[in-house]
């Protein structure tokens, strides 16, 4: 089955290259919840910014499918006398990777080019010879020769920043951009949807496609929606790490390979008969998947779902990713497609008031 048209890939470039930091998703959440109002019954939008659809709603029975909207990004947070600005975190933004990056700080008047400076090799001499990027001597230069002329442009503390990229695709085979953790698992969940309706599935329960805000910054979006709709079943997808780059360590973070197929996780936040649903769905269905583990908790929106309430049946399916948490995220085009039809199949092998007892 082909998930990716022409249709769907020229959604996923508009909603990849939308900016979405946590807490300021509106412009990504409005391209997405445009394209999912085609497929879905009725749509939500929370008041932090989660939006949701629902396909056959008023059942007894929920089952969510799940991913989160927001990037990380920075917050400016010094503006010094001669212009310059210095940065805080906003989610896990990586300081060693922002030296030489182009940057759109967020303005009431709109976005103002900015770079990410750094001093050249040649000047970087004796003490400074080993000198190298940290959060505290990280900066951005806008072009203003003191702080008067930053804030004439607009720019204040608290002004967010994102980096200054977008999606391509590299040797017709791997999406290449930042913020495809976890825009890409939105993405996935929307052909879901669509899948549903092109298809003509009529569901024994009521669906919610859900994207969430704030994941970067500890799950929090989901935290909310899982209260706000209080599901019976919960499936997430988010990005794990493809291991097999340079630098990587298998051994430790699991060996997993982009283009292998969706990653199913193996942890207690997640449910076994649950899990083995999915599993047994994509050994009939001959998806291909891998496996891994994760202790105490997934890192993702799975935990909060699966402790939310007086608890909910929750699995994940991540998608295997390159260089999380850069501007050179690469996700395989085989694994996209894999990641939305195992959620898709799973789905319709969920029964009206399923029964996940252990016994």
């Amino acid at each position: 089955m082909k998930i990716i048209n022409k249709t769907s890939e020229k959604f996923l470039y508009k909603y990849l290259n939308a900016t979405s930091p946590t807490s300021y998703e509106a412009e990504g959440q409005k391209i997405w919840m445009d394209y999912v109002n085609q497929f879905v019954d009725e749509s939500y939008l929370d008041d932090y910014g989660t939006a949701y659809g629902v396909i056959n709603p008023g059942q007894s029975y929920k089952v969510v499918i799940e991913a989160h909207a927001d990037e990380i990004a920075w917050y400016v947070n010094y503006i010094s006398d001669d212009g310059y600005i210095n940065v805080i975190r906003n989610g896990g933004s990586d300081h060693i990777i922002a030296p030489s990056k182009r940057v759109n700080i967020h303005t009431k008047n709109g976005p103002v080019k900015g770079v990410f400076g750094w001093p050249a090799i040649h000047v970087r001499r004796g003490k400074d010879a080993n000198l190298a990027p940290k959060l505290e001597n990280i900066f951005i230069d806008v072009g203003a020769s003191d702080k008067d002329g930053v804030l004439k442009m607009g720019i204040h503390v608290g002004c967010i920043v994102t980096f200054d990229d977008e999606l391509s695709k590299l040797n017709k085979s791997w999406y290449v951009g930042k913020a495809l953790d976890n825009k890409m698992g939105g993405f996935c969940i929307a052909e879901v949807a669509r899948l549903v309706k092109k298809m003509k599935k009529k569901l024994p329960y009521s669906l919610y496609i859900v994207n969430a805000v704030q994941e970067e910054i500890g799950l929090r979006g989901a935290e909310m929606i899982a209260h706000r709709i209080k599901p019976d079943v919960a499936i997430v997808t988010d990005v794990t790490h493809d291991t097999t780059a340079p630098l990587y360590k298998a051994k430790e973070q699991g060996d997993l390979k982009g283009g292998d197929g969706p990653v199913l996780t193996y942890s207690p936040a997640v449910h076994n008969k649950l899990l083995n649903l999915i599993i047994d769905t994509a050994t009939k269905k001959k998806i291909p998947f891998q496996r891994s583990a994760s202790s105490r908790s997934t890192g993702t929106d799975t935990d909060a779902f699966a402790y939310s309430n007086q608890g909910v049946p929750s699995a994940l399916i991540s998608l295997p990713l390159k260089y999380m948490h850069t501007t050179v995220e690469m996700a395989h085009h085989d694994d996209i497609e894999n990641v939305t039809r195992l959620i898709y199949e799973s789905l319709l092998n969920i029964k009206k008031n399923h029964n996940f007892k252990y016994f």
